[in-house]
Formats: C-alpha cells, structure tokens, sequence
C-alpha cells in the first residue's frame, strides 16, 4: 500500500500521470507562441469555452452525465470547484499575459516557486510527515527558489502569483471528490458564460481576432482547449493518488522544461544565478528520488 492507503499501483499511476501533465505543460509555451497576437485574455476566454465544449462531447460519449448532475446537486462538491474554477482562470490570464509580453522565464520562476507551498500544504493541510531527508530535500529546493528570487532584481509579482493561485488550486482539487474529467468540466463551465460574453462583445465590436478571416489562428485557438484538457486532467488524476509532498517535487518538470524553451527557443538569457539555482534544484530532486527508490514507504499516512 501507498502513503495514501491506495494500492502501490495506484501511486505509481499518479506519478505517471502527474509526469505527464507537466512535460506538455513544459512545452506548451511553443504553441501558445503561435498566437502571439492574440491577447490574454482572449486567449484565456477561448481556453475555457473550447475546454467546455470539447469535455461536454467527451462526457456524453463516456456516459458520465450523471456524475456531473451529481455533482451539481452535492453544493459542497460544488463550491469547492468554484473556487478552483476562480483559481484556475486568473492563473491561465497572468500566464498567458507573462507570454504575450515575453516574461517565459518569470512563470518558470513561478513555477518553480509553486512545489514550496504543495510542500507546505502537505504538511499542514494533510498532515503528511516527510522524513529528514525529505525535509533537507525541501530545504536544497528552497534555497535554490530564494537564488532565483535574489537574481531576478525585482518582486516577481507574476511568478508569485502563478504560484500562490496554482497552488491553492491544487489544494483544493485534492480535496474535491469527484473524477478528473468530470470536475474540470464543471470548473470550467461555472466560468464558461463569462468566456462566451467576452467573445461575443469582442466580435460584435470587431475588436477579436476569432472568425474574421484567418482559418489557422482559428483552429489554433479551438485545438488549444483540448491542449489545456490534457494536462490539466492529468493533473487531477495524479493529484488524487499522490501525496501532495510528492508531487511537489514533480513539479519541477515544467518550470525546468519552460525555462530550456526560454532559453533555447526563445532566446531569454540564462546567466550564473540560473545555473546555481538549477544546482539546488535537481540536487535536490535525485536526492529525493533515491530515497523514495531506497526506502520502505515508512512514513506516517497522510488524514484527509
């Protein structure tokens, strides 16, 4: 059995998962680069209707109608994915913003910074209790945060609040009891009416740039809400089988991949403070998973 009382098959799936949904979530910077000149929040508008519509046809055909109409008449159920809905749009807004005005390597640092709260939260929220090497672990991984924080020059307001919304949302997600597709469909469509007002104001007043004439850019827009499905169900799906300690560490596949395809496809400086934070970092991660390789799964289990 798992930390979490799941069978250890269950935990390895989680890992899987959670691996997964951070290396696209890594390398979708290259995509969204594709719409460069669409704004942010349109964008974000067009993340949230296609991720509606594409999951709705998913639902039907996978015969879940009636977990969503369960979980819209469970009001606990349904106010924790509010607030995750709420959560989710102003993270997707500030990373698309960090892209369009090309700050890639703020939101790795905010990504970065995000596996120190999942740590947090662990400990306090869920009461897990990480061995000694674990915290040492946390502690290198921290240090090399604190290193980014110092080389940056300025408060990173973006990479803080990346990283504050994100890992609220992961929190909650962990504590809402439903299947990762299903609840991303509700999250998404509580704010979907939103979306749908913004788009329309915008075509009404021609100042969108969807269904004016440019064929790609439109497809583009609708296959990036299937795009931001994937990962994010991902996501949910390990979250719910992984100790959030656990997939803090795992978190740092993302930042690490963003920051390389700032660096290398995008042409963002890479100076000494980067390198001595990645040195923390990944030291901090192969410590970590020698341990859990090494060990007997003797820590205390978490109590949700």
């Amino acid at each position: 059995m798992s930390e979490q009382g799941l069978p250890r098959s269950e935990e390895n799936a989680g890992i899987l998962y959670a691996v997964g949904a951070y290396l696209l979530w890594g390398f979708l910077p290259l995509y969204w680069s594709l719409l460069h000149e669409v704004s942010a929040i349109e964008m974000t508008a067009h993340r949230i209707l296609w991720c509606v519509v594409i999951l709705g046809f998913l639902t039907v055909a996978r015969g879940r109608t009636g977990e969503i109409l369960a979980i819209l008449r469970t009001p606990t159920t349904l106010w924790t994915l509010a607030v995750t809905s709420a959560l989710i749009t102003v993270n997707w807004t500030l990373f698309m913003y960090a892209l369009v005005t090309n700050q890639i390597v703020e939101t790795s640092l905010g990504y970065y910074m995000t596996p120190v709260i999942s740590f947090a939260f662990g400990i306090i929220f869920f009461r897990e209790r990480p061995s000694r090497i674990r915290i040492f672990c946390i502690g290198l991984a921290t240090c090399g945060v604190l290193v980014q924080l110092v080389a940056f020059g300025r408060f990173p307001w973006i990479a803080m609040s990346l990283a504050v919304t994100f890992g609220f949302y992961g929190y909650f997600r962990k504590r809402a009891p439903v299947a990762a597709m299903d609840g991303l469909l509700v999250e998404t469509a509580i704010v979907v009416p939103f979306a749908i007002a913004f788009i329309g104001w915008w075509y009404v007043n021609g100042t969108g740039l969807f269904l004016i004439g440019n064929f790609k850019r439109d497809l583009l827009l609708i296959v990036g809400g299937a795009l931001t499905i994937a990962p994010l169900a991902l996501f949910a799906a390990g979250m719910r089988r992984v100790r959030m300690t656990t997939m803090g560490f795992l978190q740092y596949l993302a930042p690490t991949i963003s920051l390389i395809v700032a660096v290398f496809g995008f042409g963002e400086p890479f100076d000494l403070g980067d390198l001595i934070s990645f040195a923390f970092i990944w030291a901090a991660i192969a410590i970590a998973a020698f341990d859990g390789l090494t060990s007997k799964a003797a820590e205390t289990p978490n109590v949700v």
